[in-house]
């Protein structure tokens, strides 16, 4: 409960934003789990009229990803695919990537990637390219849902993933929840953004909700320091222990 009361500040990743926003206050339990119902249904629906997907990457300094993913977009066109997409998708830390958009893009980025010094490259177990324009069949229903469901200021900062900032009040969390669906999450941005402070300062006790522990390993890479204070909460511990 202390740790509750103290709070500072939340972010989520992903679909993980709509959770930090219930703990924040901004957004009802129920209202805010049939958004995540409509925004899933649409996303896969996106999904299922391209075929793509997403492409983790793990590449060495000398990566150039934005060149990348240019030369694979000229592959697709020269396979005859109009307006290809491929496009840096999650910023995780410095030197890993999620690449996603059209499979034929991502193959071709697999198939080269030592020309492009990326080390380990693998494909996720996806169903289509989230967080590029492929999604953006998905973005009017859940702009219309999110009009109809009341969102307050949250009660502690919010970091959204769009930019890596606070949400400022409620018609911004409103504007970037849609803007999300379509726009590449920025989470290594969003930990500098959190975790900055005065040479000095302590770094916050930091808690991870929820099954794995990902954004754990994310932070250590981005934030040593920051990561010594963090601990994993598990979703189902005490499902367990009632």
């Amino acid at each position: 409960p202390q740790v509750v009361e103290r709070c500072v500040a939340a972010a989520g990743y992903s679909v993980g934003e709509f959770a930090a926003l219930v703990f924040a206050g901004a957004l009802g339990f129920a209202e805010a789990l049939y958004a995540v119902k409509v925004r899933a249904e649409a996303m896969q629906k996106a999904s299922e009229a391209v075929p793509s997907g997403m492409l983790s990457v793990v590449g060495r300094r000398e990566a150039n990803y934005k060149f990348a993913c240019l030369e694979a977009r000229k592959h697709c066109e020269s396979l005859g695919i109009e307006n290809p997409v491929c496009t840096v998708s999650n910023y995780l830390f410095p030197d890993s990537r999620v690449i996603a958009g059209h499979l034929q893009a991502l193959e071709f980025l697999q198939e080269n990637a030592r020309k492009y010094y990326f080390k380990r490259t693998k494909m996720l177990p996806v169903s289509g390219a989230f967080h590029t324009r492929l999604m953006e069949p998905a973005v009017e229903p859940l702009a219309e849902v999110l009009k109809s469901i009341e969102i307050q200021k949250p009660l502690l900062c919010v970091y959204s993933n769009v930019d890596g900032k606070k949400y400022m009040h409620s018609k911004h969390i409103q504007k970037l929840l849609v803007k999300q669906v379509v726009s590449p999450v920025l989470w290594e941005q969003t930990m500098h953004s959190v975790y900055e402070r005065k040479q000095g300062t302590e770094f916050p006790y930091t808690y991870e909700v929820g099954p794995g522990n990902q954004l754990g390993a994310i932070l250590k890479q981005c934030n040593l320091k920051a990561w010594k204070q963090y601990k994993h909460v598990d979703a189902l511990e005490d499902e367990e222990a009632a």
